[in-house]
């Protein structure tokens, strides 16, 4: 048994305190605070309107979870100024928990690991519906569309097998180079999968910006994965670390950081668990260095 599959069973958690865990705590709060003070006031269901009388009782509950009133034209201002806010602000965290949860949701790119692919800065939209639908916070499968590909560049809540505090409910960005049941081996900056030597292009020596300018004269070169090409740094005063021929395991892949020797990824700690990639990542909407304090307008609606 090889390193990568002896840690697969101490995998953290997905579980963590992040946006959507606020967001839903805020929604619960809202949904309580309106509760206690229906159940605490004095008025009778005369103050609702026939209309609404008549509705269904799953369209009044359905209407209140969504604006929490009964009605479009029940009045609350007689209320207490926490329970108007409460009323006029759920619909919008519901309408972000939704968008977030379920449809896309924004990353910073926090470190040159994806360089030349992605900078330190940029910010991307994930899709989070591309391979299927999953519950927001515990992202549990609930349908599935497809599989993620080799190539793909995922963000993924880090597994952090050697439980370091440091690392607990860190999400992490990098390109998925082999899947399930793929037999692959690094060696020499030279990636082999399923037996085929994946080709590399010389471009030339990298130009970094920003932080970037620490890769200034790095090796650029563009690889061609399934016929997809993307390109990729090389160190060219030494390889980066490599591994020997392994397989991955049903339900996980390997991911590896396009900056191949200031990556952080599977090489080091192991597998990604399935279970454990919140999305594709598919563009850049903002670019801000806080480094240098720069933003880099040519950066916005790069990527695919």
């Amino acid at each position: 048994m090889s390193i990568y599959e002896a840690v697969l069973k101490n995998a953290e958690p997905f579980f963590a305190w992040d946006v959507l865990s606020w967001l839903f705590i805020a929604m619960i709060l809202a949904i309580a605070i309106v509760l206690i003070d229906l159940f605490l006031s004095k008025e009778t269901s005369d103050s609702v309107s026939d209309t609404v009388q008549e509705k269904s009782k799953f369209g009044r509950i359905a209407y209140f979870l969504i604006f929490l009133k009964f009605s479009k034209s029940e009045k609350y201002n007689h209320r207490p100024k926490l329970v108007q806010w409460s009323i006029e602000l759920f619909p919008v965290l519901l309408l972000v928990f939704v968008f977030r949860g379920f449809i896309f949701e924004p990353f910073r790119v926090p470190s040159n690991s994806m360089m030349p692919t992605l900078l330190t800065g940029d910010f991307i939209v994930v899709n989070k519906f591309d391979y299927g639908f999953r519950l927001p916070i515990t992202n549990t499968k609930l349908v599935e569309f497809s599989k993620p590909n080799r190539g793909d560049v995922i963000v993924f809540r880090y597994p952090n097998y050697e439980k370091n505090p440091g690392y607990s409910g860190v999400d992490f960005i990098k390109r998925i180079v082999a899947t399930p049941g793929d037999v692959i081996s690094y060696s020499e900056d030279q990636l082999i999968v399923n037996g085929e030597v994946l080709e590399l292009k010389n471009i030339g020596p990298y130009l970094g910006v920003d932080s970037g300018k620490a890769m200034n004269n790095y090796k650029l070169v563009q690889e061609l994965m399934d016929s997809q090409p993307h390109e990729v740094l090389l160190n060219p005063n030494g390889q980066s670390k490599g591994i020997p021929e392994i397989t991955i395991p049903e339900g996980h892949y390997f991911v590896m950081g396009d900056n191949r020797a200031h990556s952080s990824d599977s090489r080091f700690w192991g597998f990604v668990p399935e279970e454990y990639i919140i999305g594709r990542a598919i563009g850049i909407w903002m670019h801000w260095d806080w480094n240098y304090n720069t933003m880099q307008f040519n950066r916005i609606g790069g990527f695919n």
